[in-house]
């Protein structure tokens, strides 16, 4: 390069996922030279269902119209807006504006640098769970506002523990990210641990954004931390059509609270991007109508992979809450055990890739992580491989 990359790209590296595929075709390369079959990915959690076959239908009946190719509106089209609404009112108990109260996204991931770059300035502090989705980590040092680890640990079910946060010196904290139920641990909300988190955000002026994909994943109750009485007025919340309807590829997803939030964070996403294709939105609409016929099929199978996973778990000797939600099974492994060597070790020896706690910070190092979007036989092999290794 003739010149020196920006010094905010100092403070982030290649995602983790990005760089392990890369390592896992090498590794394909070499398996198919030698007569193998390709490893086994139980990594990262892209469903591997279809979306409802309305929403596909409605997408190709979409795409051919004249007139529907252009820039769309930034706000996306008030169709879209209104089936979020609905939806948070169906299933959630909350009630939104769709005219300034939900902000159509290109997915969760985009919110995330949106809502870091529309609220925080250089210095400002932003509390980030550990384990967490790394994202809200590499988005927060984009910005150079500085990260707070927050523990999450098992012996608290996973949830913060509020006397340490009240400890702290949270001076200069503007933002906490949040995400129930929770990526990796599967650790589930409750009505309970919401308000705690709204009242803490209210009471310290911190604004509180909850990632919550999981919502309608094994979780036997769908919660959003908006139902909780004022809380627009410290809390954001995001959500997706990525995982509950298999479409993780189509990048719709969604920021709820007050307007004045959603204001800002609009400042910065009309910068970004020109809309969201117009086929796509309609489509959601219809997606966002599926009713609980959908959700059920959709978790029975979620449940017979679950079922998998947990012997895979039992055969690396890894214990398990088998009551959590989501779409990962998350489990610790033995005394004196990394994730890290664990992982690469099935990698190698079987030719089956789990995820090692360590990318979602310090308090994920002893465990691992399997991803459930792979179908049961797929998954039912990955464990024969293991068997196989372990039992040498």
């Amino acid at each position: 390069m003739i010149i020196e990359p920006a010094q905010r790209t100092l403070s982030v590296k290649e995602y983790y996922f990005s760089i392990k595929n890369r390592e896992i075709a090498a590794l394909n390369a070499k398996r198919a030279a030698d007569g193998l079959d390709p490893v086994i990915n139980l990594g990262i959690g892209s469903p591997d269902g279809t979306p409802p076959a309305e929403a596909l239908q409605a997408l190709a009946l979409e795409a051919v119209k004249d007139g529907v190719h252009g820039y769309q509106s930034y706000t996306g089209i008030p169709e879209l807006r209104q089936a979020f609404a609905s939806w948070y009112s169906r299933y959630y108990g909350v009630t939104l504006d769709p005219s300034c109260e939900v902000q159509p996204l290109t997915g969760s991931k985009e919110g995330i640098l949106l809502i870091s770059l529309a609220f925080l300035n250089k210095g400002d502090k932003v509390l980030v769970p550990d384990p967490g989705y790394p994202t809200y980590t590499s988005a927060s040092n984009m910005v150079e506002a500085q990260v707070i680890k927050y523990d999450l640990k098992e012996e608290n079910g996973w949830y913060p523990d509020f006397d340490a946060l009240e400890a702290m010196d949270l001076s200069g904290v503007k933002l906490m990210w949040t995400n129930y139920p929770g990526m990796p641990t599967g650790a589930k909300a409750t009505p309970e641990l919401y308000q705690r988190i709204a009242d803490f955000g209210k009471r310290h002026g911190i604004l509180v954004v909850n990632d919550n994909p999981y919502s309608f994943i094994r979780t036997g109750e769908r919660l959003s931390i908006l139902a909780v009485p004022g809380a627009k007025e410290c809390c954001l919340e995001m959500n997706s059509l990525s995982k509950a309807h298999n479409m993780a590829g189509w990048r719709l997803g969604m920021v709820a609270g007050e307007a004045d939030y959603i204001k800002e964070i609009l400042k910065v996403k009309t910068q970004m991007d020109s809309g969201i294709f117009r086929p796509l939105q309609v489509a959601a609409v219809k997606a966002l109508e599926a009713g609980d016929d959908w959700f059920t099929a959709l978790n029975e199978e979620y449940y017979r992979r679950a079922a998998v996973a947990y012997r895979i778990m039992d055969t690396i000797g890894a214990t398990y809450d088998s009551n959590a939600a989501g779409l990962f099974v998350w489990g610790r492994l033995p005394e004196g055990q990394k994730g890290a060597d664990v992982s690469d070790r099935l990698l190698y020896d079987a030719g089956v890739f789990i995820t090692p706690g360590f990318i979602f910070g310090k308090n994920g190092e002893n465990y691992i992580r399997i991803s459930l979007c792979a179908p049961v036989p797929k998954l039912e092999a990955a464990l024969r491989k293991i068997q196989s290794v372990d039992n040498k």
